[in-house]
């Protein structure tokens, strides 16, 4: 008789003293119950492994490890797994009772599909709604509308046939960013994909985003989109330009959150360029291109505390609704 879990859901930990309990909770209250949860300790040097050994349940695995990075530890959760399916959470991230009970009937019910996936919303440092993500319901192959956008929007999302991941050798330790995306990408590349169309994973926003990291995110973002357009070209031309228009997009409002800088804004001008230059719809989006350089010339020209109190006064787009993420935690 086989007792080994049907699940395995694999958060990787790195000095997460502040949410991973929370973030635990949130799976072991799942109405689902047959799973193993490895919590991959990644050289933690804060609490966060007395916060874990606080919480008692048979389901828990803890193993730790020198730090190495989140898709070294993804992949030592996949190799200690033994479960059919598996899932990845990230340390911050929360899902609701009912996402592994949805994601594995929707895989039993098409038998086709190697992964399912649902829809995604954002939450601050405090638990509070902040947008909605994406919620695309693209079902069977859905290559070519992932390489336009990862609306996926995260690498807590998906359930995923353990036998494809290991097919595909798990994540590509050489990527510091898109690391999610690169892998969803070489999945959709050959197999079925299958929507839960609910709100089941939410994704915490910090408000310590590191400007240093958006020269890096566009570096490997481009290098997932030139490698993935190898493994499977695309049908249309227009496929490239769009995800690249959609990077750009992304890097632009990125560089426009707080804190503001001089550098941050000029970084802000060049990716909204490369946007423009690539975005086949870029007539229908005056509106958006007037607004994001309004808001360069007050961060380029005004000290960064005059620019900060006079944009916080004016209502801009937000750059969450606007591009979701091709999210890189790193």
């Amino acid at each position: 008789m086989n007792n080994s879990p049907l699940i395995s859901v694999i958060i990787p930990a790195y000095n997460c003293e502040k949410t991973i309990k929370k973030t635990i909770n949130s799976v072991l209250q799942q109405a689902f119950t047959d799973f193993e949860l490895i919590v991959v300790n990644d050289g933690s040097q804060d609490s966060t492994l007395d916060v874990v050994g606080e919480i008692h349940d048979t389901r828990l695995k803890v193993f730790s490890f020198e730090n190495a990075g989140g898709n070294v530890s993804r992949n030592r959760g996949l190799n200690l797994a033994v479960g059919n399916y598996i899932s990845f959470l990230d340390a911050d991230d929360i899902w609701t009772p009912d996402k592994l009970e949805s994601q594995l009937e929707a895989l039993q019910k098409n038998p086709e599909a190697h992964v399912a996936y649902s829809w995604t919303d954002y939450i601050d440092e405090e638990d509070n709604f902040l947008v909605s993500g994406r919620h695309v319901s693209a079902n069977g192959d859905i290559y070519e509308k992932l390489l336009i956008s990862n609306f996926l929007d995260n690498g807590s999302n998906p359930l995923i046939s353990k036998e494809s991941l290991v097919e595909l050798e798990g994540f590509d330790e050489s990527l510091k960013a898109a690391q999610d995306w690169d892998m969803w990408l070489r999945l959709a590349a050959k197999y079925s994909f299958v929507a839960v169309p609910k709100v089941q994973i939410l994704y915490r926003v910090s408000s310590h985003s590191l400007s240093a990291n958006l020269t890096r995110q566009e570096k490997y973002c481009l290098q997932v989109l030139e490698k993935s357009s190898h493994i499977r070209p695309p049908k249309n031309k227009k496929t490239l330009h769009l995800s690249k228009a959609n990077i750009y997009k992304y890097l632009t409002c990125k560089a426009l959150q707080e804190p503001f800088s001089k550098e941050k804004g000029f970084l802000a001008l060049k990716y909204l360029y490369r946007y423009f230059l690539n975005d086949y719809y870029r007539k229908t989006q005056v509106s958006f291109l007037i607004k994001i350089l309004l808001k360069i010339l007050v961060i380029i020209t005004l000290p960064a505390s005059l620019s900060t109190n006079l944009l916080s006064k004016i209502k801009l787009e937000n750059p969450k609704k606007e591009f979701s993420a091709i999210k890189s935690r790193s």
